[in-house]
């Protein structure tokens, strides 16, 4: 079995907007059309997908991924210090969006999650278990779209 880690962008189906970066570095990593289908859908993912998306670098099995971790730790900690910082700085340059970007995004974000239909939805997600360990945060995108 692959982690059980769920990827997922519910904010949307919410009331806001994805926060911290997700609506500039998504389009990046999975291209815009799969972004979209993640920001919009605001539904979770299995591993599989996520890594065939280019969301995730790798999918990984439980049983594999301590050694996965400690392998790929132990070998960047080999290397150059120099050189891994170098090489960070330059992937930095084309792999992150610019900070005005973000900071246009965090604005939306903050008048989405004060907008009043955002509000009147927070009663009913949080009674449904929102904030809490259970079904409802484990299977968040699934929970908050139409009931099948």
């Amino acid at each position: 079995m692959y982690c059980s880690t769920f990827p997922g962008q519910p904010e949307v189906g919410s009331g806001v907007i994805p926060g911290g970066g997700g609506n500039e570095r998504l389009p990046l990593l999975a291209g815009r059309g799969r972004a979209l289908e993640i920001i919009l859908g605001s539904d979770d993912f299995d591993a599989e997908t996520a890594e065939r998306y280019g969301w995730i670098n790798r999918a990984v099995l439980d049983a594999e991924l301590d050694g996965f971790v400690r392998n790929l730790a132990l070998r960047i900690a080999s290397f150059d210090k120099e050189a891994l910082a170098e090489a960070k700085a330059l992937v930095n340059n084309t792999g992150l969006p610019p900070v005005a970007d973000l900071l246009a995004s965090a604005k939306v974000f903050v008048a989405r999650a004060s907008a009043p239909t955002t509000l009147a939805k927070l009663p009913d997600l949080f009674a449904r278990g929102l904030g809490r360990p259970g079904d409802f945060e484990l299977n968040l995108g699934r929970n908050l779209g139409p009931s099948s």
